[in-house]
């Protein structure tokens, strides 16, 4: 996926993710920041910051938060 991350800063996406070993991951993450190489975000599924390559990033879904 190609473009900058920018507009997720400061939210909560589910990412499809092309890992190190090429396998497809689905992750959970809370977006920190955004350059024109990577993103940093929180990881749910790992419970720790992780770097996220924007060349491996496949999809993105935001994360639509309940109003009740």
């Amino acid at each position: 996926m190609t473009g900058t991350f920018d507009r997720y800063v400061g939210h909560m996406v589910d990412i499809i993710y092309l890992d190190r070993e090429n396998k497809l991951t689905q992750r959970r993450i809370s977006v920190l920041s955004a350059d024109p190489d990577g993103l940093t975000a929180y990881c749910w599924k790992r419970r720790a910051p992780r770097l996220f390559k924007n060349e491996n990033v496949l999809a993105v879904m935001p994360v639509r938060r309940r109003t009740s």
